[in-house]
């Protein structure tokens, strides 16, 4: 597909309508997903900031974006339609119902893309980088509860994240709207068995953290600065697996004062690893 010139904008500040229709993008649930043959995912992305940061990031093809008309002017949307120009990326302009239909979430703010699927690298190379800052998601199959997690690993410096092919969610757009972009700028590695790469981990020298509610060591008494980790996080309803535990350095818990026994898996990540870059901030000064 020849990339169009930037569409002349009509009095409403939107770029002028051109034809053809939103492409379809296929439906995925949270239930568990087999991707050796769909990949990682990634390709459809909605919502004004995912879209931007993909935009921005330049890290992979993007086909085209839509955008809904009729929206009231906004400076994000402005953003767009100003780093499709810049990479010569065609911005096609469609009714907020197509955009509903086509749209795979609630909150697609009238802005989505459709662009190539999320890279993946071997599990040696994120092994292999400069003091590794890792999370492992084991079987986490809720979407939101992913996204949030790569948001949060994103911000606090995570330098890989590594995913199972099989019993996990994979990056659909429920994803990426939630992360808010993260996935732009994260590498990602899929492995075909979670208890092997943690294996590969601890022969590297990494410190294998696994966070559970019942543990009854605390996150704040590991030394997360002095050396390479890797937080791992299981399933919603189960846990870490019993091959999962069995081969982490450490399993402990976030200590809590109130009646609920256990954390949401995404703000238990978001915790962890923000304390992995405390320490690590406070050991350089």
């Amino acid at each position: 597909m020849s990339p169009r010139p930037a569409p002349r904008r009509n009095g409403g500040g939107r770029p002028a309508k051109q034809g053809g229709r939103v492409m379809q993008g296929r439906q995925v649930g949270q239930r568990p997903v087999n991707r050796d043959k769909e990949g990682l995912g990634g390709e459809q992305v909605e919502g004004r900031h995912a879209v931007l940061e993909l935009l921005k990031a330049r890290r992979r093809r993007i086909e085209r974006i839509y955008i809904a008309d009729a929206q009231d002017p906004s400076d994000i949307l402005d953003k767009i339609e100003l780093e499709a120009a810049r990479l010569r990326v065609p911005t096609q302009l469609v009714s907020m119902a197509r955009l509903d239909r086509e749209a795979r979430t609630e909150g697609h703010q009238g802005v989505m893309a459709i662009a190539g699927r999320l890279d993946t690298v071997p599990l040696e190379e994120l092994l292999e980088q400069p003091n590794p800052f890792l999370l492992v998601c084991d079987g986490v199959t809720d979407p939101r509860n992913l996204g949030a997690m790569l948001r949060s690993a994103d911000g606090a410096g995570v330098t890989g994240v590594v995913v199972p092919r099989h019993r996990s969610a994979r990056i659909s757009p429920t994803v990426t709207k939630t992360a808010v972009g993260a996935i732009e700028y994260l590498t990602f590695s899929d492995v075909g068995g979670i208890p092997t790469a943690i294996d590969q981990m601890n022969k590297a020298g990494i410190l294998t953290v696994g966070l559970a509610g019942e543990s009854k060591d605390s996150l704040y008494d590991l030394d997360l600065a002095s050396q390479p980790v890797a937080l791992i996080v299981g399933g919603e309803e189960n846990g870490l697996a019993q091959l999962t535990r069995k081969r982490c350095a450490a399993v402990v818990s976030i200590p809590q004062i109130g009646k609920i026994v256990s954390l949401n898996a995404g703000v238990a990540v978001s915790i962890a690893a923000f304390e992995v870059a405390r320490q690590r901030a406070a050991r350089k000064s």
